[in-house]
């Protein structure tokens, strides 16, 4: 069966109404699955059993369930709608799932790290995928793996290195970890995505026009275009709409479902229009998010805030355990190569040692620059380094690969890409609590990631000028810089933006990121 069709075609002789039972029987078994997901996964996190997380929960159940739908005389119109379209996911399940991640963000961790977190998201996943893809290739030259063409092995690396630690994060919410950890892990994730596709999308292009005069400025430029126009395409759609819920006066009693209805637009907006320009849509809506959380939220009324709030963590679960879900069910589905056991065997082995060449590089250069107090410990290297977990990102960008390289090219890496997912969702996220506990790096309370945040010294939160302990003079006079321009942009944001873009009163100090829903009005360092 292929998983990859774009639509659903009724069969030319089914009779009257087959086409819409089928419909009917399809969403009824993908409710059912959610329901039982949602229930075990709040049975697993009430009994604290971390062995097993829910989107691992989840991935388990659509395999099971489509391992079941294969081996029995199923109807194929049924088993269409479980078919896993990269379209769907890429337009309708991301958004959500990316918007939630910078509405919910707390961004003072977030920015005082976003040096170190660029330095990992695109330093570091070139590394990643240029060493995946040199290792496979000279894997296929020693006849230790199948052999692919070397801009097909590139795409391999591209594709295998964006990371999606869902299991990760929601483990480091639960148990309670340092917030510049959780930071790093998240923010890498997020923006590592656009960094994979940016390369798959330029070797895939390669591919095509077999041109390799100018391959690796053709790949920086194009990642620089790429994020820095989705960046600031996310950033203008959310100072619009702060503008418009400033001035429009929707928060009036009568209007709060239109007030409501026009703020979930807004994501969708950026999302599409980043999208329809060329860029990249997950890097255009994660920025709408954190702008239109930092400003448009305090413009709001105090129901919509409320409505706000629960609409996006709620659509945003929603997606994230249909994704598992949906991804299980197509990979128990769909026709697999595994005629390349050590293709895949030594592909694993080759994205682990990526990865730390990512990590442990990058944390070398993001430490040569920065302070003794500031630096990111050994114990946080290694469960950044744990933390990469492969999943949709990847599984969706393999299906891709079906169409785009020789069929039996094409099969073999969605194939390992699907086993490097189920292993890592599996073994990686059911072992993720005991990797914590015994880098001992729980326990700092993520929940209470403000207070924390002001009173943890032994990490690398970014200190104030006159905490810069350091005794050498060049230390000094770079932390001073750092706090100027961390001065320079709070002065900024308290006294042009903030006024600008939000209806502000003298006494409208109250704290962004806590859990109010009152109107928050301070700067992005004011925490």
């Amino acid at each position: 069966m292929n998983s990859t069709a774009a639509v659903v075609s009724p069969a030319a002789d089914a009779p009257p109404g087959k086409e819409q039972q089928a419909a009917g029987v399809g969403i009824l078994l993908q409710i059912s699955m959610l329901v039982l997901s949602f229930v075990l996964g709040h049975v697993l996190r009430r009994h604290r059993f971390y062995y097993l997380p829910e989107a691992s929960a989840s991935l388990l159940i659509g395999l099971l369930v489509g391992g079941l739908a294969n081996i029995s005389n199923t109807e194929a119109n049924i088993r269409t709608w479980f078919n896993f379209h990269e379209e769907f996911f890429f337009l309708f399940l991301l958004p959500p799932i990316i918007f939630q991640s910078g509405f919910s963000l707390s961004p003072k961790p977030f920015f005082s790290n976003f040096g170190a977190i660029v330095t990992f998201a695109i330093f570091g996943t070139f590394i990643a995928a240029i060493v995946t893809g040199i290792l496979v290739y000279l894997g296929g030259l020693t006849f230790l793996m199948y052999k692919l063409p070397f801009v097909e092995c590139l795409m391999f690396g591209a594709l295998i290195s964006a990371t999606d630690p869902v299991t990760v994060l929601s483990i480091f919410q639960e148990l309670g970890t340092d917030v510049n950890l959780y930071a790093l892990v998240f923010g890498e994730s997020v923006l590592n995505d656009a960094m994979a596709i940016s390369l798959y999308r330029t070797m895939s292009s390669v591919r095509s026009n077999t041109s390799s005069g100018q391959n690796f400025f053709l790949i920086i430029v194009q990642f620089l275009e790429t994020f820095v126009g989705s960046m600031s395409s996310g950033v203008g759609v959310g100072f619009i709409s702060a503008l418009l819920f400033k001035y429009a006066a929707l928060d009036i009693e009568n209007l709060h479902n239109l007030e409501s209805c026009l703020f979930v637009l807004f994501p969708y907006f950026s999302y599409m229009l980043a999208e329809g320009l060329g860029l990249s849509g997950i890097v255009s809506i994660l920025f709408t998010g954190i702008v239109m959380k930092h400003y448009t939220y305090s413009n709001l009324s105090e129901n919509s805030q409320r409505f706000a709030s629960s609409f996006f963590h709620l659509i945003s679960s929603l997606a994230e355990t249909f994704v598992f879900i949906y991804m299980g069910f197509d990979i128990a589905m769909e026709e697999h190569s595994w005629s390349h056991i050590g293709f895949i065997f030594f592909s694993i082995i080759f994205i682990v040692i990526a990865r730390a060449a990512n990590v442990f590089s990058c944390a070398y250069l993001v430490n040569l620059v920065r302070p003794i107090n500031r630096k990111i410990p050994m114990k946080h290297q290694k469960a950044l380094w744990y933390s990469g977990l492969r999943g949709a990102m990847a599984f969706a960008l393999a299906l891709q690969s079906v169409h785009e390289l020789p069929e039996g090219h094409g099969k073999t890496i969605f194939s390992t890409t699907t086993a490097i997912v189920v292993l890592t969702v599996l073994l990686i996220g059911g072992s993720t609590g005991t990797m914590l506990e015994r880098l001992e790096v729980v326990g700092d309370g993520h929940n209470n990631e403000l207070l924390s945040y002001e009173e943890h010294h032994d990490g690398y939160v970014a200190p104030t000028y006159e905490e810069g302990a350091s005794s050498e003079s060049n230390l000094k006079t770079k932390l001073k810089e750092f706090h100027k321009t961390a001065t320079s942009f709070t002065e900024l944001d308290k006294n042009y933006l903030t006024p600008f873009f939000t209806s502000q009163t003298d006494d409208d100090d109250l704290d962004f990121g806590g859990s109010s829903h009152q109107s928050r009005r301070g700067g992005f360092y004011d925490l």
